[in-house]
């Protein structure tokens, strides 16, 4: 159906239902069409994606030393100057 927008701004919870009953409703500026009401479709239930636990195992691997605490040089190097305590201090000697 269509209606002018005069009409639209006045009977516009019929015209709501007139759509959610799956008919077309268009509003008209004189002879013009400017909009349609249509109902919008429910969305559909997606699925999780399918998620294999332990999928990258032996795949990645990492020395021990990444869990060492950085050196005094490495946060300034990072950009983590704020975290030092005090004045920089040389690395600690490797064996």
């Amino acid at each position: 159906m269509a209606y002018t927008v005069h009409q639209a701004k006045t009977h516009l919870s019929r015209l709501l239902k007139e759509a959610e009953a799956g008919q077309e409703v268009i509003v008209m500026r004189g002879k013009k069409p400017v909009a349609k009401i249509v109902p919008i479709d429910e969305p559909k239930a997606s699925k999780p994606p399918f998620r294999l636990i332990g999928a990258f195992k032996g795949l990645v691997h990492a020395e021990d030393s990444v869990f060492d605490p950085m050196t005094d040089e490495e946060l300034v190097e990072y950009g983590f100057e704020c975290m030092l305590d005090g004045e920089l201090v040389p690395p600690p000697e490797t064996k």
